[in-house]
């Protein structure tokens, strides 16, 4: 009798042991938070838009009501024949950039770029990589007494974002993620890049 009650338990065990997780990377949050660290670092906010119909306070125009969403499409799993649904880890609406690390990295970050790098973004001389780095396109557009200072001021950019880049996989629990969120940060420093500075795309150099 115990024989036979031991089977189904086992079997049972077996096939929780089957379930799979999921976990999906959250690339909207990631790309906000991207947006929000790169524009800090980079400092250059847009002016704000003008209200309609000139000045005058602005008008509180009532919001469309806010459609439910449909849940995300959940991939295939043979293991739903038999009545197991696989388990999906949901990803965190606050993508997490807000530790001391990040922010101390941020902070240096945003003082290189106003202080040594942006003049030289400015002139053409550096650019940004596919990589998420920083480049140095043109040397012979930096002044000879400069081009030490700037490089190593590169050497460091490039030091830090690599560091941001994993201390961000790191912070929101999946080291894993450091590839996908350093693709990210190479697209937004592109976006949020001032008209006229240049990137890599393709492996060859376009400007803004």
């Amino acid at each position: 009798m115990r024989r036979w009650f031991a089977v189904p338990v086992a079997a049972s065990l077996l096939l929780s042991a089957c379930v799979t997780i999921n976990v999906y990377f959250p690339a909207a949050e990631a790309k906000e938070a991207a947006k929000e660290f790169v524009e800090k670092v980079i400092n250059d906010a847009a002016p704000p838009a003008q209200t309609p119909g000139g000045g005058g306070m602005a008008q509180n125009v009532p919001s469309a009501p806010v459609q439910p969403t449909r849940e995300r499409h959940l991939a295939f799993d043979p293991l739903m024949l038999i009545g197991i649904s696989p388990a999906y880890a949901q990803s965190q609406p606050d993508f997490n950039i807000q530790t001391p690390a990040i922010r101390a990295i941020q902070s240096r970050m945003e003082q290189r770029f106003d202080g040594e790098l942006r003049p030289h973004f400015d002139s053409g001389a550096l650019g940004f990589g596919e990589d998420g780095l920083v480049v140095v396109r043109d040397a012979a557009a930096i002044a000879l007494k400069d081009r030490v200072p700037v490089n190593t001021a590169v050497a460091d950019e490039n030091r830090d974002r690599k560091a941001v880049y994993r201390e961000i996989a790191v912070a929101n629990g999946h080291p894993e993620w450091e590839g996908q969120i350093r693709s990210v940060f190479a697209k937004q420093w592109v976006d949020s890049a001032r008209s006229g500075w240049w990137y890599q795309r393709g492996g060859a150099w376009k400007q803004k």
